[in-house]
């Protein structure tokens, strides 16, 4: 299962076969022989023959190409398993940074370079100010082909990235910001066991939002949040707060057997990364002091590095740190318990303060407003002038009208015509949502969009909402659902697949 293989009509030139592996959370087994867990990390190095015309990259901090089209790669950094990646196909690079380079299919490398040109230093250097020095030599990204199931895998040295990040404005470029805090914390600072996956997601989102507050501002990294909390809204409506994946210590129950054992991908969900998130800023709450915190986080990364860490570690390691808290009992708080945040599924009990996001999240609240009332008044829509929005005020604006719907009739229809920069645009965060209120509306004159949008991409995170979506509703979008499955499964990543058999109730039908 780790290992993937592309006939032609699933890459984006649709000329050549291509093949990469994903690892996370434990497949790198069925690749090569390994201890496949996160609490042991080695270096290595792999030599890898492939046909002319192709081009082997892995995530390595050297490589080299000798005769006969053979690359020998070193790894000369202590990683756990899962991040060992390779990938193989017709494939070329570009130099967008001084120490960071974009490839991909050669259909695609122009748009690549044009994203990311300069863009990466800018992150490289802030996530340095912030977290210390970057340990790996140099960050590349390497955009896959559309059927790769998520945003992005930060394998080091090489981050494997959706294309669905060529937006052509560099709107979605926060997505490698999240992708490089992994740089310190996930592949420098390591989770010892999957139970304890926040500590990766949690952490790096904490990181990617220090980062984005630098480059971006508080309050744009706000709304962005606030994007994320609705995320984790949803997430527990759907399953119900007291799931007990929703708590950040995930029991992994193994089986009755070796063979029967949860899947640790099975437990993937918002929870560790928005609720992750929650934690850390509520510590840094504590602390009462950015930059001290700050300070924190780069000596909890020295002490660290190279680790693999529990909970326990890390949250024993802040308490030593900030002695003044640890005698003020700070992790007996009643109602904010460090064993409550670790151990109680539901809803965190601290949420950071986003309201430096309210003054982009107001007029988007109030616009949302207008568009869900029974007769439209006109002239205050369009006294509003949204061309200057950036993607997460537009993706705010449309989770608000989502959450509306369905709408009055006719008012989705004339949405669609008035912003044509939101039904018309190529931006998957956008499309996505909009896909949804169609959806929601049962607009069927724009199902067509619809399909388009699952023809185009197969990541996880865009695919599983949509067929939900549709499932749920009418017999018409149930059609269209079965309809798209047929027409796009063998270009799903294989988990995908079997993620959407089970949404259409597919599931041992052949």
């Amino acid at each position: 299962p780790q290992v993937c293989w592309l006939a032609p009509e699933q890459t984006a030139g649709k000329q050549k076969p291509y093949m990469y592996t994903q690892g996370q959370a434990v497949l790198n087994r069925s690749f090569f022989p390994c201890f496949d867990t996160p609490s042991v990390k080695c270096t290595y190095s792999a030599t890898v023959q492939v046909p002319e015309g192709f081009t082997a990259v892995m995530s390595a901090t050297s490589w080299e190409k000798q005769k006969d089209n053979t690359f020998v790669f070193k790894m000369s950094q202590p990683i756990p398993s899962y991040l060992i990646a390779l990938a193989v196909g017709d494939i070329v690079s570009a130099d967008v940074g001084p120490r960071s380079r974009v490839w991909a299919e050669p259909c695609l490398i122009e748009a690549a370079k044009e994203e990311y040109d300069g863009v990466i230093e800018e992150f490289l250097a802030v996530g340095e100010k912030l977290f210390g020095p970057y340990v790996w030599g140099r960050y590349d990204i390497l955009f896959m082909p559309p059927s790769f199931p998520f945003g992005g895998m930060e394998n080091p040295c090489l981050t494997f990235v959706t294309p669905c990040l060529l937006a052509g404005d560099r709107s979605l470029a926060d997505v490698i910001i999240h992708e490089i805090s992994h740089s310190w914390f996930g592949n420098l600072v390591t989770n010892a066991t999957w139970g304890e996956f926040w500590l990766n997601e949690g952490f790096t989102m904490y990181a990617q939002r220090r980062i984005s507050t630098e480059v971006y501002g508080l309050a744009y990294t706000c709304l962005e949040a606030a994007t994320g909390r609705a995320l984790l809204r949803q997430h527990m409506d759907n399953t119900g707060e007291d799931h007990p994946l929703n708590k950040l210590r995930v029991v992994i129950e193994p089986g009755f057997s070796f063979f029967l054992g949860v899947n640790p991908d099975d437990t993937y969900n918002e929870t560790p990364y928005e609720k992750g998130y929650c934690f850390v800023s509520y510590l840094a709450h504590l602390v009462g002091d950015q930059s001290k915190f700050d300070a924190f986080l780069q000596a909890y990364v020295n002490q660290f590095k190279f680790q693999s860490i529990t909970a326990d570690d890390a949250l024993g390691f802040f308490l030593e740190y900030f002695p003044e808290l640890k005698e003020k009992g700070v992790d007996s708080i009643p109602g904010f318990e460090f064993d409550r945040w670790l151990n109680t599924p539901g809803w965190p009990p601290y949420l950071p303060d986003l309201s430096p996001g309210e003054q982009l999240m107001k007029p988007a609240d109030e616009l949302a407003e207008l568009w869900a009332a029974d007769s439209l008044n006109v002239e205050a829509i369009e006294a509003v002038d949204i061309t200057s929005w950036r993607t997460y005020q537009l993706v705010y604006f449309l989770d608000k009208i989502l959450q509306k719907s369905p709408l009055p009739e006719g008012n989705v229809e004339r949405l669609s015509k008035m912003y044509p920069k939101i039904s018309k645009a190529q931006n998957a965060e956008l499309r996505l949502r909009w896909c949804q209120i169609v959806l929601k509306n049962n607009l069927k004159a724009e199902y067509s969009k619809v399909k388009d949008f699952l023809h185009s991409q197969g990541k996880q995170k865009y695919t599983l909402p949509l067929y939900r979506a549709m499932w749920g509703g009418s017999e018409s979008a149930r059609a269209l659902a079965l309809e798209t499955f047929l027409a796009t499964a063998p270009q799903l990543h294989v988990n995908v697949q079997n993620y959407v058999k089970k949404i259409l109730g597919l599931e041992g039908a052949e």
